[in-house]
């Protein structure tokens, strides 16, 4: 095995990528009040979705340990990559880099990069799956390191949220402000900035025009499109989502358009009916 790509569990990692044994996530936990979830294979969206919409308090994450990353870095490969949540909304990349270099340290030289996604969720997985390619490609690891920032540059993510009470919960968003853009059925497209941070670029009435809103605009900012995949993750609606992907399809010609459930921090930023999507 001569690569490995490490990913923090809030990059979605579709079927045939969580069988290969050289991508593994890192675990993010959870919290709702006192309980604490951890965003693995245990994690139940059903149940979490229920205990957020039943308190009044914002469920609050924490990132992996250094530790957690030095031992997924600990590993047969020559190359090793590791993928998180952007810098700007999770400490996750910093305890990545603390873990790569403790490893460094400990076990002595190894090739290791960790990749400050500047995104979240698919945005991640796209990501991961570009390393795989230029592996493949048999690119070496400076190479690898070159074309995958490159491609982080140029990535584009977005969201659309159903329900906005998670922002009005932990202070993004003020009650006059959920309440009016609740009774309007007003939802806001929000997107990733260059820094890895979010700011909202547009609204719709109702959360289908705001879907497709937020697809125009995605296609609009895409070169090449034939070259590039169009990710899409849902948080507990998936007919929303195929109906999405099947807009994409009408519209432009990707190489790849695929669909998947979001995990448990993706669900948490998402809530019950968001939609993200990364090109």
């Amino acid at each position: 095995m001569n690569y490995k790509i490490v990913v923090d569990s809030c990059g979605e990692l579709p079927g045939k990528l969580k069988e290969d044994g050289r991508f593994e996530n890192v675990p993010l936990e959870m919290s709702v009040d006192d309980y604490r979830i951890v965003d693995d294979e245990t994690f139940d969206q059903a149940d979490f979705l229920r205990r957020v919409a039943a308190s009044p308090n914002s469920p609050k994450s924490t990132c992996p340990s250094p530790e957690q990353y030095m031992s997924a870095f600990d590993c047969e490969a020559g190359h090793v990559y590791a993928v998180t949540l952007s810098s700007q909304l999770s400490g996750s990349y910093n305890s990545a880099e603390i873990g790569r270099k403790l490893y460094l340290e400990e076990k002595g030289q190894k090739q290791i990069h960790v990749f400050d996604s500047r995104s979240a969720s698919v945005g991640e997985t796209l990501i991961a799956m570009k390393i795989q390619e230029c592996e493949e490609a048999g690119l070496a690891f400076e190479e690898v390191v070159e074309k995958v920032e490159a491609f982080i540059t140029g990535m584009n993510t977005s969201f659309v949220l159903e329900n906005l009470e998670t922002l009005r919960k932990n202070g993004r968003l003020s009650n006059i402000k959920a309440f009016v853009a609740g009774a309007l059925n007003i939802k806001p497209v929000m997107a990733g900035t260059a820094e890895g941070t979010i700011s909202q670029i547009g609204q719709a009435r109702g959360i289908g025009k705001a879907v497709d809103k937020m697809i125009h605009d995605l296609i609009a900012k895409t070169v090449n499109p034939q070259e590039k995949i169009f990710a899409i993750s849902h948080c507990n609606c998936p007919k929303r989502a195929k109906e999405a992907a099947e807009k994409v399809r009408k519209l432009a010609e990707f190489k790849e358009i695929f669909v998947i459930d979001t995990a448990g921090i993706s669900s948490m930023y998402a809530n019950d009916g968001g939609i993200i999507m990364a090109v």
